[in-house]
């Protein structure tokens, strides 16, 4: 059968409306790598196997591996294979992390201390965000992130509380890799993309006490909404962020 005829045959089962072959194929990996059936750093199978598995060619699965790749879904590493992405990479935590020194480079070593953590039920704005029904329950975390000794930004993040349920302040504390480092591996829930609105605004006294800048400072708010698989949105922040000696750094291409 050729991939066209194949297409016909994916396309019945999966879809009401006609996508190329590779974007089918595209789908069906991303529904293992949703599953679990392949997990964060795991090796997948090779080009040839998944050319076999889906009865398609092998051109067409890589078109597909290419696409994922792009999206930081699937890492490629030369002589080894294809790897499903992970944030426990040190190039991951960069890509969701994008408060950078004016004196250049990353932003280096990041202390992480954890204000509070809570159950409670969801603000009308938050459940909407996170497409919960009003007065649903979310874990509410605050803490404060520190750069080379320096208090940099405070986070306000809410989570849909079925998804994080354990999630304490003594588990948040007590673990040292990057925030959604542990969301993956702990909870299952992996953050693939986020959409961001930046502004500018002043710090109130609580900004103002847990910064260490007087009240009135001008800080930088990034509002992030992060997604998992399918666009399923999974997690609201809100990231009061100090710019004496940082920046948000953001490369188009």
């Amino acid at each position: 059968m050729s991939d066209a005829h194949r297409a016909g045959a994916l396309q019945s089962r999966d879809a009401p409306t006609f996508s190329p072959l590779y974007r089918q194929i595209k789908g069906l990996i991303t529904r293992s790598l949703q599953s679990g059936e392949w997990k964060p750093g795991e090796l997948i199978p090779s080009e040839t196997e998944l050319a076999a598995r889906f009865g398609v060619s092998q051109g067409t699965v890589r078109k597909a591996i290419d696409e994922l790749a792009t999206e930081n879904l699937l890492v490629r590493r030369q002589g080894r294979g294809t790897f499903v992405a992970t944030h426990q990479e040190a190039r991951a935590q960069f890509r969701f992390l994008r408060m950078r020194p004016d004196r250049g480079g990353d932003a280096g070593p990041m202390d992480s201390r954890v204000l509070e953590c809570r159950r409670t039920r969801a603000p009308g704005d938050i459940a909407r965000a996170l497409q919960l029904r009003s007065g649903e329950t979310v874990v509410q975390v605050r803490r404060v992130l520190s750069f080379e000794g320096q208090r940099t930004v405070l986070d306000e993040i809410w989570l849909p509380g079925a998804l994080f349920r354990g999630l304490t302040a003594e588990r948040l504390s007590a673990y040292r890799g990057p925030l959604y480092a542990l969301f993956e591996a702990e909870f299952g829930t992996r953050m693939i993309r986020a959409d961001e609105r930046l502004r500018a605004v002043s710090a109130d006294p609580e900004c103002a006490a847990q910064l260490g800048v007087p009240v009135g400072e001008p800080l930088l708010l990034v509002e992030r909404v992060s997604f998992t698989y399918e666009d399923r949105p999974v997690e609201v922040r809100r990231g009061f962020c100090v710019t004496r000696s940082h920046h948000y750094y953001n490369e188009l291409s």
